[in-house]
């Protein structure tokens, strides 16, 4: 399918997992896409997997960074002359434990990467060309930001907050901009490995689909909700477990 064909995509932490897949499929629906993360030589890399030049580029830095975001909307731009779709998909979770224990400066910095650092891209992308042109972002979330998860209570509550201000951005950026989310489970990347390392049958046995995530299942997704095939949704958050949260897990 070419869903995406003559549109570009900004895709954040793209270096590797869920983002180089999300960076991925939209390639191959036909987008060009710029993807960022910290480490320049893993998105030199990630590019040439992606089709070289033509088709992608890279621009390195920490995805909170106002500049660098600034920096990578304005050359994708001159690179691309668009800017249809941003992914915010960089996340981090530094810090695993009781809430009730939790460093608040590990808390103050989830929330300023996950939350506020997405928040932070769309408006940035919106002042350069979204406003004008319209478009459609896709935040990634989590299930944990559904419900209280274990171990894992500050991430979860910025996954919940990355939730509210999507559908806050859809209602104020309709009807030319949408904006959705989508929530996985476990998904088998270097990110998710603490939660399934070394007990993956054990962890699966919970899903009533069998299995855990795998990267090409998120960006499916994605490309879905970026492309026209979803143009009456905005506001959602798609839900991507494998049937977890219907068994009352997470």
């Amino acid at each position: 399918m070419q869903r995406l064909h003559g549109r570009t995509a900004i895709v954040t932490g793209a270096s590797r997992g869920i983002g180089l897949a999300i960076a991925q499929r939209l390639v191959d629906e036909g987008a060009r896409v710029c993807i960022t993360a910290r480490n320049p030589e893993a998105l030199a890399v990630a590019v040439e997997q992606l089709g070289g030049p033509d088709r992608a580029m890279f621009v390195a830095g920490k995805a909170d960074d106002v500049q660098h975001q600034a920096d990578t909307v304005a050359r994708t731009l001159d690179a691309f002359g668009r800017l249809d779709v941003l992914v915010n998909n960089t996340g981090i979770n530094p810090v695993v434990g009781p809430l009730v224990e939790a460093d608040l400066g590990a808390g103050a910095k989830i929330v300023g990467v996950n939350c506020l650092g997405a928040l932070s891209w769309v408006q940035t992308a919106y002042r350069a060309w979204l406003k004008d042109n319209g478009g459609s972002v896709v935040n990634v979330s989590s299930v944990a930001g559904l419900k209280p998860a274990p171990g894992i209570g500050l991430y979860g509550a910025s996954k919940a907050m990355l939730n509210h201000l999507t559908q806050g951005l859809a209602r104020e950026l309709a009807p030319t901009i949408r904006v959705n989310g989508v929530a996985p489970a476990v998904v088998k990347t270097q990110f998710g490995m603490p939660l399934y390392e070394g007990k993956e049958a054990e962890v699966a046995a919970a899903y009533p689909l069998g299995r855990l995530g795998l990267p090409d299942d998120i960006a499916g997704i994605v490309a879905f909700l970026a492309s026209d095939d979803a143009a009456w949704l905005t506001g959602q958050i798609l839900v991507a477990d494998g049937g977890l949260t219907m068994t009352g897990g997470v």
